[in-house]
């Protein structure tokens, strides 16, 4: 079976598609598997748990570091989103060395053409994060094709923190018969509730201990949602936010799982969940509860 010859080495490291390709064909054989961690850096430990779980599930792990820029529709976002390369290796050194990293530059992946393909994805990139960031689903659909053709995985591992990105990359396997199985793991939480992310670096301590409202108010939507109608409760949160001046409520949808369209009525047959997205002094977070 597969044995790993690197186990006495550094951490690889490679900035180069044609490079990391060809260190996996060297030590890759027939039917062994690689598992691959997308991410932007900034790595927490809803990133280290997804790892841990390829680690588990695959004789390969790789995990890419790359804020992709086709993605971000605010230049600003893009600009403050933070860099920590040299932290995030520290991190995935101290779990397990073996980890392959993949760090490209813009260059790297995009050769000169810095801009995002067209996709269709059924009317899933319309709804949430794609009504108000317009070209997101088109620049993560860019970026993680091309990164599953330079990785060739055989399973990738998303969190469900970013659901409907999840249900998309889904789509774009199914659309594209990408050889890839697509794992969701679950949110992972501050201890006060607030769902993981890389932005919550950019939070100061205050805010972060303030921005456990957004889990709290989650939870009782979804206790109101078992006697209420949709309309009451989304007018509910709405007025909760009011009350808060340092946060600010982008939206909140209660929408079907397979399609993300917002649902008007409740009923049993389907599965719902909620979708939040909120500002707090121009930091950006989003959260998402399963509503049945």
């Amino acid at each position: 079976m597969f044995a790993p010859n690197y186990n006495k080495m550094c951490m690889q490291i490679f900035n180069k598609n044609i490079e990391l390709r060809a260190f996996l064909d060297s030590q890759t054989v027939h039917n062994s598997t690689i598992g691959f961690v997308p991410t932007m850096g900034a790595l927490h430990e809803g990133h280290l748990a997804l790892m841990q779980r390829s680690l588990l599930e695959n004789e390969v792990t790789v995990v890419s570091i790359f804020v992709n820029p086709t993605q971000f529709n605010n230049p600003e976002d893009l600009a403050k989103y933070p860099r920590t390369l040299e932290a995030d290796v520290a991190k995935m050194k101290a779990l397990n060395k073996n980890i392959i990293v993949y760090a490209p530059s813009v260059e790297d992946i995009y050769e000169g053409k810095t801009t995002a393909a067209s996709f269709d994805f059924d009317g899933l990139e319309h709804q949430m994060e794609g009504k108000f960031r317009p070209g997101h689903f088109d620049g993560v659909g860019t970026i993680v094709k091309r990164l599953f053709e330079i990785v060739c995985p055989t399973n990738a591992y998303f969190g469900e923190k970013d659901f409907q990105q999840l249900q998309i990359v889904k789509k774009l396997v199914a659309k594209n018969q990408l050889p890839v199985t697509i794992v969701a793991c679950p949110i992972h939480r501050e201890s006060n509730g607030l769902a993981m992310s890389s932005r919550n670096s950019r939070l100061t301590a205050s805010e972060r201990n303030e921005a456990a409202i957004i889990y709290k108010i989650l939870n009782q939507a979804k206790e109101k949602f078992q006697t209420q109608e949709v309309d009451l409760v989304e007018e509910w949160v709405k007025k909760e936010f009011e009350k808060h001046p340092l946060f600010e409520l982008e939206y909140f949808v209660i929408a079907e799982e397979s399609t993300l369209l917002p649902i008007t009525f409740k009923e049993k047959a389907r599965n719902c969940r909620a979708f939040i997205a909120v500002f707090v002094n121009n930091i950006r977070l989003i959260d998402t509860i399963p509503f049945n």
